[in-house]
């Protein structure tokens, strides 16, 4: 009884920890979002152009090689999702019967 006691409280303080982490990360993300539309003058277009221009990603290309290096390094970035999302699809929808009951009990 007292094992399944203290994994009840490890997994409170863990979900304690983890809901704080969140909180602070929350914050910290809409202050730098209010501080940016701030600079750029309440202006989501401005301040969309300015983070396009500085990732690179609405810059200008000058030759071809730039541009082609640009769409395969998209295509990379798309492959990776897929590759991660598809297993996890794939195990999801082939689940045994007795599985899918016991989390739907409808």
């Amino acid at each position: 009884m007292k094992r399944t006691e203290n994994r009840k409280w490890g997994r409170m303080i863990f979900g304690a920890l983890v809901g704080g982490l969140s909180a602070f990360i929350s914050i910290w993300a809409m202050s730098a979002m209010i501080a940016a539309l701030y600079q750029s003058g309440w202006s989501v277009g401005e301040l969309a152009r300015q983070y396009l221009q500085a990732t690179g990603i609405s810059g200008s290309s000058h030759t071809l090689v730039e541009y082609y290096t640009h769409i395969k390094g998209i295509e990379y970035l798309i492959c990776v999702v897929f590759f991660i999302a598809f297993p996890a699809f794939y195990t999801y929808i082939n689940r045994e019967e007795q599985q899918r009951q016991s989390r739907n009990p409808s």
